[in-house]
Protein backbone atom coordinates (compact mmCIF):
# COMPACT_ATOMS: atom_id res chain seq x y z
CA UNK A 1 0.00 0.00 0.00
CA UNK A 2 1.55 3.37 -0.79
CA UNK A 3 1.91 5.66 2.34
CA UNK A 4 3.53 9.46 1.46
CA UNK A 5 4.61 9.69 4.70
CA UNK A 6 5.97 6.43 5.51
CA UNK A 7 7.80 6.34 2.30
CA UNK A 8 9.88 9.40 2.82
CA UNK A 9 12.25 9.58 6.13
CA UNK A 10 12.85 13.27 5.29
CA UNK A 11 9.63 13.69 6.90
CA UNK A 12 9.51 11.85 10.08
CA UNK A 13 13.07 13.32 10.64
CA UNK A 14 11.72 16.91 10.58
CA UNK A 15 9.89 15.97 13.89
CA UNK A 16 12.97 15.01 15.44
CA UNK A 17 14.36 18.42 15.34
CA UNK A 18 15.57 19.63 19.03
CA UNK A 19 13.51 22.53 18.80
CA UNK A 20 10.41 20.68 19.10
CA UNK A 21 10.33 20.12 22.74
CA UNK A 22 10.07 23.41 23.41
CA UNK A 23 7.24 24.20 20.70
CA UNK A 24 5.43 21.29 22.17
CA UNK A 25 5.82 21.93 25.19
CA UNK A 26 4.74 25.90 24.85
CA UNK A 27 1.65 24.83 22.34
CA UNK A 28 0.54 22.15 25.08
CA UNK A 29 0.72 24.95 27.76
CA UNK A 30 2.85 22.25 29.46
CA UNK A 31 0.20 19.94 28.42
CA UNK A 32 -2.87 21.35 30.44
CA UNK A 33 -5.68 19.48 28.38
CA UNK A 34 -4.86 15.86 29.46
CA UNK A 35 -7.44 16.35 32.32
CA UNK A 36 -9.81 17.84 29.97
CA UNK A 37 -9.95 15.83 27.02
CA UNK A 38 -9.32 11.76 26.83
CA UNK A 39 -7.59 12.15 23.56
CA UNK A 40 -4.98 15.45 24.49
CA UNK A 41 -1.47 14.27 24.82
CA UNK A 42 0.03 13.50 27.94
CA UNK A 43 3.62 14.49 27.39
CA UNK A 44 6.35 14.81 24.54
CA UNK A 45 6.73 11.85 23.45
CA UNK A 46 2.73 11.44 23.33
CA UNK A 47 2.34 14.22 21.78
CA UNK A 48 5.47 13.33 18.70
CA UNK A 49 3.80 9.96 18.58
CA UNK A 50 0.08 11.89 17.50
CA UNK A 51 2.05 13.51 15.10
CA UNK A 52 3.16 10.46 13.78
CA UNK A 53 -0.30 8.58 13.76
CA UNK A 54 -1.87 11.20 12.02
CA UNK A 55 0.93 11.69 9.47
CA UNK A 56 0.50 8.38 8.76
CA UNK A 57 -3.11 8.50 8.01
CA UNK A 58 -2.71 11.65 5.85
CA UNK A 59 -0.14 9.41 4.27
CA UNK A 60 -2.11 6.74 3.54
CA UNK A 61 -4.98 9.02 2.03
CA UNK A 62 -2.51 10.35 -0.16
CA UNK A 63 -1.05 7.43 -1.84
CA UNK A 64 -4.07 5.16 -2.06
CA UNK A 65 -6.76 7.80 -2.73
CA UNK A 66 -5.44 11.53 -3.86
CA UNK A 67 -2.68 10.58 -6.64
CA UNK A 68 -4.67 8.21 -8.12
CA UNK A 69 -7.42 10.34 -8.33
CA UNK A 70 -4.81 13.25 -9.78
CA UNK A 71 -4.86 12.50 -13.29
CA UNK A 72 -8.47 12.18 -13.92
CA UNK A 73 -9.18 15.60 -11.92
CA UNK A 74 -7.09 16.87 -14.00
CA UNK A 75 -8.54 16.06 -16.85
CA UNK A 76 -12.06 15.82 -15.99
CA UNK A 77 -11.95 19.88 -13.50
CA UNK A 78 -14.90 21.36 -11.51
CA UNK A 79 -17.38 22.90 -13.65
CA UNK A 80 -20.23 25.44 -12.87
CA UNK A 81 -23.96 24.30 -12.88
CA UNK A 82 -26.72 27.14 -11.69
CA UNK A 83 -24.23 29.31 -10.58
CA UNK A 84 -23.12 26.86 -8.24
CA UNK A 85 -19.28 24.71 -8.43
CA UNK A 86 -19.34 20.99 -8.45
CA UNK A 87 -15.96 19.75 -7.55
CA UNK A 88 -14.39 16.33 -9.96
CA UNK A 89 -15.62 13.25 -9.28
CA UNK A 90 -11.98 12.60 -7.57
CA UNK A 91 -11.89 15.69 -6.10
CA UNK A 92 -15.48 14.74 -3.85
CA UNK A 93 -13.65 11.50 -3.35
CA UNK A 94 -10.50 13.20 -1.90
CA UNK A 95 -12.54 15.50 0.20
CA UNK A 96 -14.75 13.05 1.92
CA UNK A 97 -11.74 10.03 2.44
CA UNK A 98 -10.03 13.23 4.47
CA UNK A 99 -13.37 14.07 6.44
CA UNK A 100 -14.37 10.77 7.01
CA UNK A 101 -10.69 10.38 8.71
CA UNK A 102 -11.29 13.25 11.08
CA UNK A 103 -7.85 15.31 9.71
CA UNK A 104 -9.50 18.67 9.07
CA UNK A 105 -8.81 21.55 11.49
CA UNK A 106 -5.56 19.56 12.79
CA UNK A 107 -4.05 22.41 14.37
CA UNK A 108 -6.99 24.22 15.70
CA UNK A 109 -7.72 23.98 19.71
CA UNK A 110 -9.10 21.06 20.96
CA UNK A 111 -11.91 23.07 22.43
CA UNK A 112 -13.20 23.61 19.08
CA UNK A 113 -12.85 19.65 18.05
CA UNK A 114 -9.51 19.88 16.64
CA UNK A 115 -6.31 17.80 17.71
CA UNK A 116 -3.71 21.04 18.49
CA UNK A 117 -1.21 20.11 16.71
CA UNK A 118 1.22 22.71 15.88
CA UNK A 119 2.81 24.40 12.43
CA UNK A 120 5.13 21.70 11.49
CA UNK A 121 2.87 18.53 11.61
CA UNK A 122 -0.16 20.67 9.49
CA UNK A 123 2.58 21.77 7.12
CA UNK A 124 3.80 18.43 6.61
CA UNK A 125 0.29 17.60 6.17
CA UNK A 126 0.05 19.90 3.57
CA UNK A 127 3.55 18.61 1.50
CA UNK A 128 2.52 15.09 1.69
CA UNK A 129 -1.11 15.90 0.10
CA UNK A 130 0.30 18.33 -2.77
CA UNK A 131 3.13 15.47 -3.32
CA UNK A 132 -0.47 13.57 -4.47
CA UNK A 133 -1.74 16.33 -5.96
CA UNK A 134 -1.19 19.94 -5.65
CA UNK A 135 -4.58 21.25 -7.13
CA UNK A 136 -6.18 19.10 -4.60
CA UNK A 137 -3.75 20.87 -1.79
CA UNK A 138 -5.16 23.80 -2.22
CA UNK A 139 -8.44 23.06 -0.80
CA UNK A 140 -7.02 21.20 1.85
CA UNK A 141 -4.22 24.24 2.48
CA UNK A 142 -7.41 26.75 2.73
CA UNK A 143 -8.27 25.57 6.44
CA UNK A 144 -6.10 28.04 7.05
CA UNK A 145 -9.05 30.24 7.23
CA UNK A 146 -9.31 28.93 10.21
CA UNK A 147 -6.29 29.88 11.78
CA UNK A 148 -7.50 33.65 11.16
CA UNK A 149 -10.77 33.05 12.64
CA UNK A 150 -9.37 31.75 15.65
CA UNK A 151 -6.45 33.99 16.17
CA UNK A 152 -9.08 37.40 15.19
CA UNK A 153 -12.92 37.02 15.54
CA UNK A 154 -15.35 37.15 18.84
CA UNK A 155 -15.74 33.97 20.90
CA UNK A 156 -19.43 34.17 19.14
CA UNK A 157 -17.92 33.43 15.23
CA UNK A 158 -15.38 30.76 16.54
CA UNK A 159 -17.58 29.04 18.07
CA UNK A 160 -20.31 29.31 15.22
CA UNK A 161 -17.18 28.50 12.10
CA UNK A 162 -14.54 26.65 13.76
CA UNK A 163 -16.45 23.41 14.66
CA UNK A 164 -17.73 22.62 11.37
CA UNK A 165 -14.07 22.91 9.70
CA UNK A 166 -12.87 20.29 12.14
CA UNK A 167 -15.68 18.31 10.17
CA UNK A 168 -14.83 18.93 6.58
CA UNK A 169 -16.70 22.68 5.79
CA UNK A 170 -14.27 23.91 3.01
CA UNK A 171 -13.15 27.42 2.97
CA UNK A 172 -11.75 29.90 1.11
CA UNK A 173 -10.12 33.73 1.01
CA UNK A 174 -11.91 36.30 -1.18
CA UNK A 175 -9.40 38.94 -1.70
CA UNK A 176 -8.65 39.79 -5.36
CA UNK A 177 -11.07 41.77 -7.47
CA UNK A 178 -10.49 42.69 -11.52
CA UNK A 179 -8.77 45.92 -10.79
CA UNK A 180 -6.96 44.39 -7.78
CA UNK A 181 -4.76 41.60 -7.92
CA UNK A 182 -1.30 42.28 -5.84
CA UNK A 183 -1.91 45.44 -5.26
CA UNK A 184 -4.98 44.83 -2.42
CA UNK A 185 -4.93 48.50 -1.54
CA UNK A 186 -7.28 49.18 -4.55
CA UNK A 187 -10.32 46.27 -3.73
CA UNK A 188 -13.65 47.78 -4.06
CA UNK A 189 -16.03 45.63 -2.67
CA UNK A 190 -18.04 47.17 -0.62
CA UNK A 191 -19.51 46.32 2.96
CA UNK A 192 -22.23 48.34 4.17
CA UNK A 193 -23.68 47.99 7.57
CA UNK A 194 -27.05 47.55 8.51
CA UNK A 195 -28.24 49.06 11.97
CA UNK A 196 -31.59 47.43 12.06
CA UNK A 197 -31.02 43.94 11.64
CA UNK A 198 -26.49 44.17 12.72
CA UNK A 199 -25.71 42.46 9.54
CA UNK A 200 -23.09 44.15 7.09
CA UNK A 201 -23.81 43.36 3.63
CA UNK A 202 -21.28 42.89 0.98
CA UNK A 203 -21.77 44.40 -2.65
CA UNK A 204 -19.12 43.59 -5.55
CA UNK A 205 -17.19 41.15 -7.53
CA UNK A 206 -14.16 39.14 -6.55
CA UNK A 207 -11.93 37.20 -9.20
CA UNK A 208 -9.33 34.95 -9.15
CA UNK A 209 -10.63 32.96 -5.79
CA UNK A 210 -8.96 29.67 -5.16
CA UNK A 211 -11.99 27.34 -3.95
CA UNK A 212 -15.10 30.43 -4.88
CA UNK A 213 -17.76 28.59 -3.57
CA UNK A 214 -16.62 27.32 -0.71
CA UNK A 215 -18.69 27.51 2.62
CA UNK A 216 -16.82 29.40 5.01
CA UNK A 217 -15.64 32.48 3.54
CA UNK A 218 -13.21 35.08 4.59
CA UNK A 219 -13.39 38.31 2.67
CA UNK A 220 -11.87 41.22 2.24
CA UNK A 221 -14.12 44.51 1.06
CA UNK A 222 -14.54 48.48 1.91
CA UNK A 223 -16.11 49.43 4.94
CA UNK A 224 -15.48 52.93 5.08
CA UNK A 225 -17.14 55.35 2.88
CA UNK A 226 -15.13 57.67 0.70
CA UNK A 227 -11.98 55.65 1.58
CA UNK A 228 -9.85 54.29 -1.71
CA UNK A 229 -6.53 53.06 0.51
CA UNK A 230 -5.78 49.56 2.87
CA UNK A 231 -6.90 52.10 5.97
CA UNK A 232 -10.49 51.59 4.92
CA UNK A 233 -10.69 47.93 4.55
CA UNK A 234 -12.33 45.18 6.87
CA UNK A 235 -12.27 41.56 6.86
CA UNK A 236 -15.70 39.77 7.25
CA UNK A 237 -16.52 36.12 7.37
CA UNK A 238 -19.38 34.59 5.24
CA UNK A 239 -21.25 31.71 5.93
CA UNK A 240 -22.15 30.90 1.84
CA UNK A 241 -25.30 31.59 1.41
CA UNK A 242 -26.09 28.72 -1.84
CA UNK A 243 -29.09 30.94 -3.15
CA UNK A 244 -28.90 34.28 -6.18
CA UNK A 245 -27.11 36.40 -3.16
CA UNK A 246 -23.57 34.77 -4.72
CA UNK A 247 -23.20 33.80 -8.00
CA UNK A 248 -20.45 32.03 -9.40
CA UNK A 249 -20.03 33.28 -12.80
CA UNK A 250 -17.07 31.60 -14.01
CA UNK A 251 -14.55 29.20 -13.43
CA UNK A 252 -10.70 30.53 -14.35
CA UNK A 253 -9.43 27.84 -17.56
CA UNK A 254 -5.93 27.60 -16.12
CA UNK A 255 -2.65 25.93 -17.02
CA UNK A 256 -2.18 23.75 -14.05
CA UNK A 257 -3.48 22.61 -10.86
CA UNK A 258 -6.88 22.10 -12.65
CA UNK A 259 -8.88 20.22 -9.51
CA UNK A 260 -8.36 23.38 -7.66
CA UNK A 261 -11.62 25.70 -9.32
CA UNK A 262 -10.45 29.54 -9.70
CA UNK A 263 -13.58 31.33 -9.32
CA UNK A 264 -15.26 34.77 -10.02
CA UNK A 265 -17.87 36.02 -8.03
CA UNK A 266 -20.87 38.15 -8.05
CA UNK A 267 -21.94 39.51 -4.42
CA UNK A 268 -25.29 40.82 -4.43
CA UNK A 269 -26.40 41.68 -0.48
CA UNK A 270 -24.50 38.97 0.74
CA UNK A 271 -24.97 39.09 4.53
CA UNK A 272 -21.19 38.78 6.54
CA UNK A 273 -20.09 39.47 10.48
CA UNK A 274 -17.02 41.16 10.75
CA UNK A 275 -13.71 39.97 12.04
CA UNK A 276 -11.89 41.82 14.40
CA UNK A 277 -11.97 45.53 14.26
CA UNK A 278 -12.73 47.70 11.52
CA UNK A 279 -10.03 49.22 8.86
CA UNK A 280 -7.60 46.25 9.93
CA UNK A 281 -8.61 44.06 7.18
CA UNK A 282 -6.02 44.68 4.85
CA UNK A 283 -3.31 45.95 7.26
CA UNK A 284 -3.57 43.15 9.83
CA UNK A 285 -5.57 40.00 9.42
CA UNK A 286 -4.93 39.68 5.80
CA UNK A 287 -1.45 40.40 6.32
CA UNK A 288 -1.05 37.49 8.88
CA UNK A 289 -3.42 35.29 6.46
CA UNK A 290 -1.05 35.85 3.25
CA UNK A 291 1.93 34.95 5.95
CA UNK A 292 0.52 31.51 6.06
CA UNK A 293 -0.47 30.93 2.96
CA UNK A 294 3.44 31.72 1.54
CA UNK A 295 4.09 28.80 4.19
CA UNK A 296 1.43 26.94 2.35
CA UNK A 297 2.64 27.46 -0.90
CA UNK A 298 6.28 26.41 0.23
CA UNK A 299 4.83 22.83 1.60
CA UNK A 300 2.81 22.89 -2.07
CA UNK A 301 6.37 23.57 -3.80
CA UNK A 302 8.31 20.75 -1.85
CA UNK A 303 5.22 18.31 -2.30
CA UNK A 304 5.65 19.37 -6.21
CA UNK A 305 9.31 19.21 -5.88
CA UNK A 306 9.37 15.10 -4.30
CA UNK A 307 6.74 14.02 -6.89
CA UNK A 308 8.84 15.29 -9.66
CA UNK A 309 12.11 13.82 -8.21
CA UNK A 310 10.41 10.33 -7.68
CA UNK A 311 8.95 10.31 -11.40
CA UNK A 312 12.58 11.31 -12.58
CA UNK A 313 14.65 8.60 -10.67
CA UNK A 314 12.07 6.18 -11.94
CA UNK A 315 12.10 6.72 -15.27
CA UNK A 316 15.45 7.11 -14.93
CA UNK A 317 16.27 3.24 -13.52
CA UNK A 318 13.54 2.11 -15.85
CA UNK A 319 14.46 3.75 -19.37
CA UNK A 320 17.24 2.15 -21.35
CA UNK A 321 19.04 3.45 -24.07
CA UNK A 322 22.40 1.99 -25.93
CA UNK A 323 22.25 -0.88 -23.68
CA UNK A 324 22.06 0.59 -20.09
CA UNK A 325 19.39 2.30 -17.98
CA UNK A 326 19.61 5.81 -18.37
CA UNK A 327 20.51 7.20 -15.30
CA UNK A 328 23.99 5.84 -15.96
CA UNK A 329 24.65 8.90 -17.77
CA UNK A 330 26.44 11.84 -16.38
CA UNK A 331 24.19 13.94 -17.96
CA UNK A 332 21.10 12.17 -16.35
CA UNK A 333 22.72 11.21 -12.57
CA UNK A 334 23.88 14.80 -12.57
CA UNK A 335 20.45 16.59 -13.27
CA UNK A 336 18.56 14.15 -10.64
CA UNK A 337 21.11 14.63 -7.93
CA UNK A 338 20.66 18.12 -8.31
CA UNK A 339 16.59 17.92 -8.06
CA UNK A 340 17.25 15.49 -4.81
CA UNK A 341 19.45 18.85 -3.29
CA UNK A 342 17.07 21.32 -3.79
CA UNK A 343 13.98 18.95 -2.84
CA UNK A 344 16.21 18.34 0.19
CA UNK A 345 17.24 22.40 0.68
CA UNK A 346 13.83 23.71 -0.26
CA UNK A 347 12.52 21.20 2.95
CA UNK A 348 15.10 22.01 5.30
CA UNK A 349 13.77 25.96 4.59
CA UNK A 350 10.53 25.22 4.91
CA UNK A 351 10.67 23.07 8.21
CA UNK A 352 12.98 25.76 9.66
CA UNK A 353 10.77 28.85 8.90
CA UNK A 354 7.66 27.05 10.19
CA UNK A 355 9.40 26.28 13.04
CA UNK A 356 9.89 30.11 14.04
CA UNK A 357 6.65 30.20 13.25
CA UNK A 358 5.24 27.67 15.23
CA UNK A 359 7.68 29.38 18.53
CA UNK A 360 6.39 32.98 18.58
CA UNK A 361 2.56 31.64 17.68
CA UNK A 362 2.57 29.59 20.36
CA UNK A 363 3.95 32.57 22.73
CA UNK A 364 0.94 34.22 21.90
CA UNK A 365 -1.68 31.51 23.47
CA UNK A 366 0.46 31.21 26.34
CA UNK A 367 0.02 34.95 26.91
CA UNK A 368 -4.02 34.31 26.49
CA UNK A 369 -3.16 32.82 30.04
CA UNK A 370 -0.97 35.01 31.56
CA UNK A 371 1.73 37.67 31.52
CA UNK A 372 4.67 36.74 29.56
CA UNK A 373 7.98 37.51 31.48
CA UNK A 374 10.64 39.63 29.71
CA UNK A 375 13.01 36.50 28.47
CA UNK A 376 9.65 35.16 26.83
CA UNK A 377 8.86 38.38 25.00
CA UNK A 378 12.42 38.84 23.80
CA UNK A 379 12.57 34.95 23.06
CA UNK A 380 9.23 35.82 21.10
CA UNK A 381 10.19 39.22 19.47
CA UNK A 382 13.56 36.83 18.29
CA UNK A 383 11.49 34.14 16.48
CA UNK A 384 8.93 36.60 14.84
CA UNK A 385 12.15 38.55 13.22
CA UNK A 386 13.39 35.25 11.89
CA UNK A 387 10.20 34.04 10.83
CA UNK A 388 9.64 37.62 9.09
CA UNK A 389 12.56 36.85 7.12
CA UNK A 390 12.81 33.53 6.18
CA UNK A 391 8.91 33.68 5.26
CA UNK A 392 9.35 35.26 1.93
CA UNK A 393 12.40 33.64 1.17
CA UNK A 394 10.94 30.20 1.58
CA UNK A 395 8.20 31.04 -0.81
CA UNK A 396 10.19 32.61 -3.62
CA UNK A 397 13.24 29.65 -3.20
CA UNK A 398 11.36 26.78 -2.92
CA UNK A 399 8.66 27.91 -5.67
CA UNK A 400 11.20 28.53 -8.22
CA UNK A 401 12.61 25.18 -7.24
CA UNK A 402 9.37 23.68 -7.89
CA UNK A 403 9.33 24.99 -11.57
CA UNK A 404 13.11 23.93 -12.37
CA UNK A 405 12.61 20.35 -10.37
CA UNK A 406 9.77 19.77 -12.53
CA UNK A 407 11.17 21.42 -16.10
CA UNK A 408 14.71 18.96 -15.38
CA UNK A 409 12.04 16.19 -14.45
CA UNK A 410 10.49 16.68 -17.73
CA UNK A 411 14.17 16.87 -19.46
CA UNK A 412 14.56 13.04 -18.13
CA UNK A 413 12.00 11.92 -19.70
CA UNK A 414 13.04 13.21 -22.80
CA UNK A 415 10.02 13.31 -25.66
CA UNK A 416 7.88 10.98 -23.22
CA UNK A 417 7.74 13.86 -20.81
CA UNK A 418 6.12 15.76 -23.83
CA UNK A 419 3.34 13.65 -23.82
CA UNK A 420 0.29 13.69 -21.58
CA UNK A 421 0.80 9.78 -20.68
CA UNK A 422 3.22 10.89 -18.08
CA UNK A 423 2.66 12.50 -14.29
CA UNK A 424 5.71 14.87 -15.23
CA UNK A 425 3.46 17.02 -17.68
CA UNK A 426 1.45 17.56 -14.87
CA UNK A 427 3.79 18.14 -12.19
CA UNK A 428 5.24 20.66 -14.95
CA UNK A 429 2.11 22.60 -15.38
CA UNK A 430 1.61 22.62 -11.90
CA UNK A 431 4.52 23.87 -10.24
CA UNK A 432 4.43 26.67 -12.51
CA UNK A 433 1.91 28.98 -10.22
CA UNK A 434 3.94 28.06 -7.15
CA UNK A 435 5.64 31.33 -8.18
CA UNK A 436 2.99 33.61 -8.87
CA UNK A 437 0.11 33.73 -6.25
CA UNK A 438 0.20 34.77 -2.84
CA UNK A 439 2.76 37.20 -4.04
CA UNK A 440 5.15 36.43 -6.81
CA UNK A 441 9.05 36.29 -6.33
CA UNK A 442 9.58 39.59 -7.25
CA UNK A 443 7.05 40.66 -4.59
CA UNK A 444 8.96 38.28 -1.99
CA UNK A 445 12.18 40.04 -2.89
CA UNK A 446 10.22 43.25 -2.18
CA UNK A 447 9.93 41.95 1.32
CA UNK A 448 13.04 39.82 2.20
CA UNK A 449 15.56 42.64 1.11
CA UNK A 450 15.03 44.81 4.07
CA UNK A 451 16.67 41.71 5.80
CA UNK A 452 19.71 42.00 2.96
CA UNK A 453 20.43 45.60 3.81
CA UNK A 454 20.08 45.26 7.97
CA UNK A 455 22.01 42.41 7.79
CA UNK A 456 20.19 40.04 9.25
CA UNK A 457 20.03 37.42 6.55
CA UNK A 458 24.01 37.61 7.31
CA UNK A 459 24.09 37.51 10.84
CA UNK A 460 21.85 34.38 11.11
CA UNK A 461 24.38 32.70 8.81
CA UNK A 462 27.21 33.48 11.05
CA UNK A 463 25.54 32.05 13.43
CA UNK A 464 24.58 28.58 11.87
CA UNK A 465 28.09 28.65 10.68
CA UNK A 466 29.29 28.98 14.55
CA UNK A 467 27.96 25.86 15.35
CA UNK A 468 29.36 22.25 15.44
CA UNK A 469 28.94 20.03 12.28
CA UNK A 470 29.67 16.63 11.00
CA UNK A 471 34.04 16.62 10.99
CA UNK A 472 32.74 15.49 7.22
CA UNK A 473 31.29 18.30 6.79
CA UNK A 474 33.14 20.76 7.94
CA UNK A 475 34.56 21.66 4.80
CA UNK A 476 31.51 22.83 3.64
CA UNK A 477 31.06 24.67 6.70
CA UNK A 478 34.63 26.59 5.49
CA UNK A 479 33.08 26.72 1.64
CA UNK A 480 29.71 28.75 3.08
CA UNK A 481 31.99 31.05 5.46
CA UNK A 482 33.70 32.12 2.02
CA UNK A 483 30.56 32.22 0.33
CA UNK A 484 29.44 34.85 3.06
CA UNK A 485 32.37 36.36 2.56
CA UNK A 486 31.65 37.01 -1.12
CA UNK A 487 28.24 38.01 -0.22
CA UNK A 488 28.93 40.68 2.70
CA UNK A 489 30.79 42.39 0.07
CA UNK A 490 29.04 42.49 -3.22
CA UNK A 491 26.09 43.83 -0.50
CA UNK A 492 28.74 46.12 0.97
CA UNK A 493 28.71 47.85 -2.65
CA UNK A 494 25.33 47.85 -3.52
CA UNK A 495 24.02 49.81 -0.07
CA UNK A 496 27.51 51.69 -0.34
CA UNK A 497 26.10 53.58 -3.59
CA UNK A 498 22.81 54.83 -1.27
CA UNK A 499 20.32 54.69 -4.54
CA UNK A 500 17.24 52.97 -3.40
CA UNK A 501 16.94 52.64 -7.16
CA UNK A 502 20.08 50.58 -7.61
CA UNK A 503 19.06 48.31 -4.51
CA UNK A 504 15.73 47.36 -6.09
CA UNK A 505 17.93 46.70 -9.19
CA UNK A 506 20.22 44.03 -7.47
CA UNK A 507 18.10 42.82 -4.99
CA UNK A 508 16.63 39.68 -6.48
CA UNK A 509 20.85 39.06 -6.83
CA UNK A 510 21.30 39.73 -3.29
CA UNK A 511 18.48 37.69 -1.92
CA UNK A 512 19.33 34.68 -4.06
CA UNK A 513 23.13 34.78 -2.81
CA UNK A 514 21.11 35.15 1.05
CA UNK A 515 19.30 31.75 -0.08
CA UNK A 516 22.00 29.58 -1.43
CA UNK A 517 23.86 30.13 1.51
CA UNK A 518 21.39 29.79 4.23
CA UNK A 519 19.90 26.98 2.55
CA UNK A 520 23.48 25.36 2.10
CA UNK A 521 24.00 26.12 6.63
CA UNK A 522 20.89 24.18 6.77
CA UNK A 523 21.69 21.47 5.18
CA UNK A 524 24.76 20.74 6.44
CA UNK A 525 23.55 21.11 9.92
CA UNK A 526 20.57 18.17 9.01
CA UNK A 527 23.76 16.14 7.44
CA UNK A 528 25.19 16.26 10.80
CA UNK A 529 22.48 15.41 12.46
CA UNK A 530 21.48 12.61 10.10
CA UNK A 531 23.86 11.08 7.85
CA UNK A 532 21.17 10.74 4.93
CA UNK A 533 21.49 14.35 4.13
CA UNK A 534 25.26 14.73 3.29
CA UNK A 535 25.30 13.73 -0.44
CA UNK A 536 23.02 16.38 -0.63
CA UNK A 537 24.36 18.84 1.43
CA UNK A 538 27.48 18.29 -0.49
CA UNK A 539 25.99 18.70 -4.05
CA UNK A 540 23.78 21.77 -3.23
CA UNK A 541 26.91 23.54 -1.95
CA UNK A 542 28.42 23.32 -4.92
CA UNK A 543 25.37 24.31 -6.88
CA UNK A 544 25.39 27.18 -4.46
CA UNK A 545 28.97 28.39 -4.60
CA UNK A 546 28.73 28.75 -8.19
CA UNK A 547 25.25 30.18 -8.05
CA UNK A 548 26.70 32.90 -5.36
CA UNK A 549 30.13 33.46 -6.82
CA UNK A 550 28.32 33.86 -10.46
CA UNK A 551 25.83 36.63 -8.98
CA UNK A 552 28.37 38.19 -6.88
CA UNK A 553 30.38 38.48 -9.92
CA UNK A 554 27.51 40.36 -12.00
CA UNK A 555 27.23 42.91 -8.87
CA UNK A 556 30.65 43.78 -8.22
CA UNK A 557 31.18 44.54 -11.88
CA UNK A 558 28.50 46.56 -12.49
CA UNK A 559 28.27 49.95 -13.18
CA UNK A 560 25.39 51.73 -11.81
CA UNK A 561 25.75 54.32 -14.44
CA UNK A 562 24.95 51.25 -16.78
CA UNK A 563 21.34 50.72 -14.90
CA UNK A 564 19.66 53.01 -17.80
CA UNK A 565 20.48 50.03 -20.58
CA UNK A 566 17.74 47.74 -19.03
CA UNK A 567 14.77 51.00 -18.97
CA UNK A 568 12.35 50.67 -21.80
CA UNK A 569 12.80 54.06 -24.00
Amino acid sequence: MANFYTDNSGLKFQLSHPLMKKIVTLKENNFADKDKFDYASRDFEDTIDNYDKVMEIIGEISGEVIAPNAEGVDHDAPSVENSRIIYAKGTQENHEALTKAGVYGISLPREYGGLNFCMVPYLMSAEIVCRADAGFGNIWGLQDCAETIHEFASEEIKNDFLPRVNKGATCSMDLTEPDAGSDLQAVMLKATYNDKDGWWYLNGVKRFITNGDAEIKLVLARSEEGTTDGRGLSYFVVDNPKDDSLKVRRIENKLGIKGSPTAELVFTNVKGKLVGDRRLGLIKYVMSLMNGARLGIGAQSVGISEAAYREALAYAKDRRQFGKAIIEFPAVYEMITLIKAKLDASRALLYETTRFVDVYKAYDIVAEKRALEKEEKDDQKKYLRLADAFTPLLKMMSSEYANQNTYDCIQVHGGSGYMKDYTCERLYRDARITSIYEGTSQLQVVAAIRHVTTGSYLSTARQYLAEKVAPELDGLRLRLSKMADVYEKAVAKVVEAKDNEYIDFQARRMVEMAGHILMGCLLISDGTRDAQFAKSAEVYVNYGEAEVNKLAAFIMSFDIENMGLYKQA
